[in-house]
């Protein structure tokens, strides 16, 4: 054996077999939605992403924390208080209501191809004096508040417009530093008690519901306790209270612990009384804790291996019991893994989206599998001739450094044209030649990387 042949072992010891079979079984979820829109250049400094962003067919952008950026509107847009922001007016009163950023800000959404999923609420306040998070003065006045902005964008209220926005979600993250009482010291989300936004939350869900029967109502997006969870939905489900959706986060480095999580909130959904509900994933990204690693992990999020991370999510989140995941965030943050913060030019994440696309327009799920359990697999049909697959690569051991190679057995699915677009550290979303042998494709795999193969 020679010299050369040892090394290109040593290189490449691994062999993964990946197979895909013809039997459709369900549908590809929209895995691919994420919070919040394009930026759009208003003046001579051409610097926006808007034509990248619709070019990804994103189907829905959440808008929580859409005031955190000047480009969308910052304070005057979305919040509650931008849009209502004198809470002693007539909710009656269209002078009450300034819409013109939020208008703004939407449009740029919808002209991207993109749904609005639009959170009533406020964005989340990290600094020491609280403006906007505290509980109402009059929760059903707040209700009547969130029925006229509804109005607005769905009924042409107030010069507004028929965009038929379908999610509404009520608030974001009360249940945030509830486990150890901070909320009383230095609260960021909800500046009450539980109890308080138990009230809260059921009070506004059965009026918008009464109203707007048609729409989705729901909440609350849970940070993180399942304990809190429990509660509410036991309170919810005592007082009669409608749930359309059910929306929670997950901030973790490891795809299983998305989908024990999504199985633990279904538990819980199922067992209150609201089986046919939809578990909705709206907040998630990669973070191995909010202290000594987040600067790390702000570093991964832009990285090949955040792409990888974020393939392996949508792909086992495909086959667990949640409807759709909302990544966070398409605004440019230090979460924003999609495009560049300076330049806003896409990075290897924004090509999982733009390949997840591809499956969601074909429809149709088919049976895979993998040998490997980093190596990851998901399969879609047309059922009329075009099938695509995507194969990841996902590890959060740094140690791991060997190629694989992958034997991917497409059977009666391989036959027809193949075309292969490849990301890993030579490669961004390029198209790269394959062997096809009578449907058995071959093609290797670095640690953190991913490929769609497209066969027509």
């Amino acid at each position: 054996m020679s010299a050369l042949t040892l090394i290109m072992l040593s290189v490449c010891a691994a062999v993964s077999t990946v197979n895909v079979g013809t039997a459709e079984c369900g549908s590809i979820k929209p895995m691919n939605a994420v919070n919040n829109g394009p930026v759009v250049s208003k003046n001579d400094q051409v610097r926006d992403n808007f034509q990248t962003y619709k070019n990804c067919c994103i189907p829905f952008a959440r808008t929580h924390d859409a005031a955190f950026e000047s480009a969308y509107g910052g304070e005057h847009t979305v919040d509650i208080s931008a849009i209502f922001p004198d809470f002693s007016k007539d909710v009656n009163d269209p002078a009450s209501y300034d819409f013109a950023l939020t208008d703004y800000y939407l449009g740029n959404i919808r002209a991207a191809g993109t749904q609005v999923f639009f959170r009533l609420g406020q964005k989340i306040e990290h600094n020491s004096r609280k403006y906007n998070i505290l509980p109402p003065s009059d929760y059903k006045k707040w209700a009547r508040i969130c029925e006229h902005i509804i109005r607005h964008y769905n009924e042409g209220w107030a010069g507004g417009f028929h965009w038929d926005i379908r999610y509404w979600e009520i608030w974001n993250e009360p249940d945030l530093d509830r486990d150890n009482e901070a909320w009383k010291i230095n609260p960021r989300t909800w500046g009450g008690s539980t109890e308080e936004f138990f009230k809260f939350y059921s009070t506004v869900a059965l009026h918008l519901k009464k109203q707007f029967p048609e729409l989705k109502i729901g909440g609350p997006a849970i940070a993180h306790s399942e304990k809190w969870a429990a509660d509410f939905l036991k309170y919810m489900s005592g007082h009669k209270v409608p749930l359309d959706f059910f929306s929670w986060h997950i901030y973790d480095t490891r795809p299983d612990s998305f989908v024990s999580k999504a199985g633990r909130i279904r538990k819980l959904l199922d067992e209150n009384g609201y089986g046919v509900v939809e578990s909705i994933l709206d907040e998630w990204n990669y973070i191995k804790d909010w202290t000594g690693a987040f600067q790390s992990s702000i570093n991964t999020i832009m990285s090949l291996k955040g792409a990888a991370f974020m393939a392996a999510v949508l792909q086992s989140c495909q086959n667990a019991p949640v409807d759709m995941l909302m990544y966070y965030d398409a605004r440019p943050s230090a979460f924003n893994g999609l495009f560049d913060y300076y330049t806003y030019a896409p990075l290897p994440s924004y090509y999982v989206l733009y390949a997840w696309n591809k499956l969601l327009r074909l429809g149709n799920q088919l049976p895979a599998e993998s040998s490997d359990t980093d190596v990851y697999v998901t399969a879609a049909s047309d059922g009329k001739g075009r099938t695509a697959i995507l194969v990841s690569r996902y590890n959060d051991d740094n140690n791991v450094v060997e190629k694989k190679q992958v034997m991917l057995n497409l059977g009666e699915n391989g036959c027809g044209e193949v075309t292969a677009h490849l990301t890993d550290s030579a490669h961004l979303y390029t198209e790269i030649p394959i062997k096809n042998e009578s449907g058995t494709l071959e093609f290797t795999l670095e640690p953190d990387s991913f490929i769609l193969i497209e066969v027509r």
